[in-house]
């Protein structure tokens, strides 16, 4: 499953994210998304976990909750639209 994780603090980095979500279980992939030109953080970013039943505990235990000084939220995240 994968998940939405905005509200994201400017300083949270791929490898804090990972960190963060893996005390919920395995994480296969992780990333926060950057400005393609200045290269920061958007605010927000992904993490894709295999066990669907992880991924619902960190979704529920993690909406709302403070990550880095921030309340961040979570979801699951919608299938990315092709045109």
């Amino acid at each position: 499953m994968k998940l939405y994780i905005g509200n994201l603090s400017w300083g949270t980095t791929t490898e804090t994210l990972r960190d963060h979500f893996e005390q919920f279980g395995s994480v296969s992939d992780a990333v926060v998304i950057t400005d393609r030109q200045s290269g920061r953080s958007r605010g927000f970013g992904f993490v894709t976990m295999d066990d669907d039943e992880e991924a619902k505990k960190a979704l529920t235990e993690s909406d709302g909750s403070d990550f880095d000084g921030r309340t961040i939220k979570c979801k699951e995240a919608a299938p990315r639209k092709t045109f």
